[in-house]
């Protein structure tokens, strides 16, 4: 019998092999008993759908009956399974609503620490290799779901400029509102600027009806449902009226000084040569800037150089200034997104291989 922070568990080995999966040599079992019967309730998801998740992706056999649930696998993969589920109990006694994704980013955690510590030695400090994670007084502890969300939250905590690239789905963007707020909430800034370049109307907005607000909404749509994630919507709009929040495109950034405030710019790839630097050098003092982009989703005419592009290159290894780059494994939106996104690379990597075929250039991906 094991005890730990009010979970117990008990591992049996040598079972029959046939009751699990064709080709398994060994099978154990593990039984894990869950002292709150609510949070083992948020832990296995509505219906299980998080244990369901957790089958598949470990290749373990979880039954649940109330505050117990019974893992068959591997040796390797249920003792990875109760880490997870241990790691998820935990994550729901500090009020964390639990999801699918959740599964994949404790999974990604255990699967880390596992690889630092033999089975038989557990940490001595708890969260010793836990993957880091941001505050809102809303969401609370938002934890990174991977290394590279780690690596990009430890980058955000111990730069002044980052630089964020990949594909959609892996939480660049949210990831870097997410901060922002809890910079604002932490009283280490004063401001939120947040900005896109409005590549498809040529950033020439005034033909638009409406205000300037409706005129960039279209663009902006994101970084808005990003904050309401993160903030209560009084809050929000309280913030934009008062203009201690403003979402602007990136034309209205031009001739200003950023000082004491977060400055994200999403879609970076988007911007040109000039515009980059143009909003580079509005940094001021005590201020923060999170520069995000994919640079396979370039819009701009055929022939124009990515501002994105460019800056990363021209400003690799410049002190002060972190660059972290997510890849499609990385992406966190849905299980499926992530299919999506590695079949059409492989369609554009055998595009490109084909003999005699043109520069391929990709399409904007919805």
């Amino acid at each position: 019998m094991r005890q730990a922070d009010n979970v117990t568990a008990r591992a049996q080995k040598g079972r029959n092999p046939a009751n699990l999966h064709p080709g398994v040599e060994e099978e154990a079992e593990i039984v894990l008993t869950f002292e709150d019967n609510r949070l083992a309730s948020l832990v296995f998801g509505q219906y299980d759908q998080n244990l369901a998740h957790l089958e598949r992706r470990l290749n373990v056999v979880a039954i649940a009956n109330g505050n117990r649930v019974t893992v068959k696998g591997t040796p390797e993969s249920s003792e990875l399974a109760r880490r997870v589920l241990e790691g998820l109990y935990e994550r729901a006694r500090q009020g964390v609503t639990l999801a699918p994704g959740d599964v994949d980013g404790t999974i990604e955690e255990s699967t880390l620490q596992g690889s630092l510590f033999p089975p038989a030695e557990e940490p001595s400090l708890p969260g010793i290799t836990a993957f880091d994670q941001i505050a809102t007084r809303k969401r609370g502890p938002v934890r990174a779901r991977n290394a590279a969300q780690n690596a990009y939250i430890k980058a955000l905590k111990q730069h002044e400029l980052v630089f964020a690239e990949g594909p959609a789905g892996t939480g660049k963007t949210w990831l870097a509102v997410g901060y922002a707020v809890s910079l604002l909430e932490q009283g280490q800034a004063d401001r939120l600027i947040l900005s896109r370049p409005a590549v498809e109307a040529g950033e020439r907005l005034g033909f638009l009806p409406g205000d300037m607000r409706e005129k960039v909404d279209p663009y902006l749509r994101p970084i808005y449902d990003a904050l309401y994630d993160f903030m209560e919507a009084r809050h929000v709009d309280r913030g934009l009226q008062t203009g201690m929040i403003e979402i602007a495109p990136l034309a209205f950034m031009r001739g200003r000084t950023l000082t004491n405030a977060v400055v994200l710019l999403d879609e970076a790839q988007n911007t040109t040569t000039m515009q980059m630097k143009m909003f580079l050098t509005r940094l001021g003092e005590g201020s923060r800037m999170i520069i995000t982009g994919d640079p396979t989703q370039i819009d701009l005419p055929p022939g124009q150089k990515s501002g994105l592009v460019e800056a990363v290159r021209i400003l690799e290894g410049t002190e002060g200034i972190a660059r972290v780059t997510f890849k499609e494994q990385d992406v966190v939106r849905h299980d499926l997104v992530r299919r999506i996104v590695t079949a059409y690379d492989a369609d554009a990597r055998r595009h490109q291989d084909e003999p005699g075929s043109e520069p391929f250039r990709r399409e904007r991906r919805p």
